[in-house]
């Protein structure tokens, strides 16, 4: 089960990968209106990200 700094951390590593493959999310937290291939690219990105966080905290 998440804990509630669980889903804090997992919203902090969306916010960033949205920016960082250029798609903008808002503020308000409903982002329904994003299309597959947006969200495809946040997913792809955070999962990139824990990847190497997880690499990088168990060498």
């Amino acid at each position: 089960m998440a804990t509630k700094q669980n889903k804090t951390s997992l919203e902090a590593i969306k916010v960033q990968a949205a920016s960082e493959v250029g798609v903008p999310l808002k503020q308000n937290g409903y982002n329904g209106d994003l299309s597959s291939k947006q969200a495809g690219q946040i997913g792809g990105q955070m999962v990139k990200k824990i990847v190497q966080n997880y690499e990088n905290t168990n060498k």
